[in-house]
């Protein structure tokens, strides 16, 4: 592990055994079973989120140079051809960046009805959407699968990323089983569960005191060849690589297919990367017919970011805070957040972390094991419901983004 809580420096010099398998893997071994994925032949390119200007698919992600020259900061994201008249360029509502290929399983998570907690909170239906049953244990896991059929797509040996969580052990999983090298800038404090993980898994560790450092090495690595940055490197930030993000898409198609279209959907939020996906893929349902309105999305911060800027602070600017909620943590705010929230009526809601181990105390009974930003969840459908956001007759689905085994503010003290 190399450590260097320093900002501006020259970064160590990438690893000559790029691939960075455990012992007794070969990487042509690891190769022949992780074929290049097909690319779906109606993605056309990158299109901003705010202007719509196209742009070639890469391994990098920059955002929209118009709007940054304009003064914005704005992500690019996934654009397809429309389908032809006769159906032969594609059926799927929700169309994904590659065909069925590389996977450990991830996606077709189970939808938990609680009628006692919907009962107990004053609404119609509450359900969870269990993303903890992901291959690694979080939703990250849909995000890395696409993020690894990139790589592959575009011949790159080794994922690159900062990320002290779900993200990390996520890539870890997933770039030893494709055969890929990984490469994780972390903060100092790494939970000791995650790390032993990234030993495991042959990933290396290079550890920072903050994001900027986190960030400034991804985005060095980035400029070499056959690294791929699977999250944001950008301050301002960006959020995470467009194609990847697609691989959240596919929860609003499980959750129409699972329980009908919800009125509600609350989403723990850091950066927005899982609310922007969740929002694309009801658009895309929109799009296509198969739902007459879009859910409204209501992300779930620990302290006020996004709650900020929806009331008139600036897009880009810092707004730091302290929490227990380690999977969104942190002081940006993102263009895909703001959307996300705008574009379907919802907002931001802002708990802290006592309301969060309160809320979890009840998921805890009822049988749900949540980390604390999930749990939080609970605590916000709670305030929405007082202040008649969410009416009586909702119905309304938590995203449980992954439970409390690996959470480092588990177990909660006792009261």
């Amino acid at each position: 592990m190399t450590t260097s809580p320093v900002l501006d420096f020259k970064f160590t010099a990438p690893p000559a055994d790029t691939l960075a398998l455990p012992p007794g893997h070969a990487p042509a071994m690891v190769r022949d079973r992780t074929p290049k994925p097909a690319r779906n032949p109606r993605l056309r390119g990158l299109q901003c989120l705010r202007c719509d200007a196209l742009y070639p698919v890469t391994l990098t992600h920059d955002g929209c140079p118009a709007c940054k020259r304009a003064g914005f900061h704005v992500a690019l994201r996934a654009s397809y051809l429309p389908e032809g008249p006769d159906g032969l360029e594609g059926h799927d509502a929700i169309p994904m960046p590659y065909g069925p290929g590389f996977t450990l399983g991830e996606g077709h998570t189970p939808m938990h009805e609680m009628p006692a907690l919907a009962a107990q909170f004053g609404v119609a239906r509450l359900g969870i959407k269990d993303e903890s049953c992901n291959p690694t244990g979080s939703h990250k896991d849909r995000m890395t699968a696409v993020g690894v059929a990139q790589a592959l797509d575009f011949d790159a040996h080794t994922l690159v990323l900062a990320s002290s969580g779900n993200a990390a052990v996520s890539a870890a999983h997933y770039a030893w089983a494709a055969g890929l090298g990984c490469e994780v800038a972390t903060y100092e404090g790494m939970p000791a569960t995650y790390a032993r993980q990234l030993d495991a898994l042959g990933a290396r560790r290079y550890v920072f005191a903050d994001n900027a450092g986190r960030w400034a090495f991804v985005r060095e690595r980035s400029q070499h060849p056959g690294y791929f940055a699977l999250t944001n490197y950008r301050l301002p930030a960006l959020g995470s690589a467009p194609l990847a993000i697609e691989g959240y898409k596919t929860i609003a198609l499980e959750c129409l297919a699972d329980s009908g279209l919800p009125d509600h959907i609350v989403i723990p939020t850091a950066r927005g990367d899982l609310a922007w996906g969740i929002y694309a893929g009801f658009r895309d349902l929109l799009a296509a017919g198969r739902i007459a309105r879009m859910p409204r999305l209501w992300l779930v911060e620990p302290f006020a970011r996004l709650s900020r800027v929806l009331a008139g602070g600036a897009l880009n600017g810092s707004y730091p805070g302290h929490t227990a909620q380690f999977s969104t943590a942190g002081a940006t705010v993102t263009y895909l957040q703001w959307q996300a929230a705008t574009a379907t009526g919802g907002g931001a809601v802002v708990v802290g972390d006592e309301e969060a181990r309160t809320a979890r105390r009840l998921l805890t009974a009822a049988g749900v094991s949540a980390e604390l930003c999930a749990a939080a969840g609970l605590a916000a459908l709670r305030q929405l419901r007082e202040s008649d956001a969410i009416l009586a007759d909702a119905h309304v689905v938590l995203m449980l983004t992954a439970n409390a085994s690996s959470d480092p503010s588990w177990p909660d003290r006792p009261v």
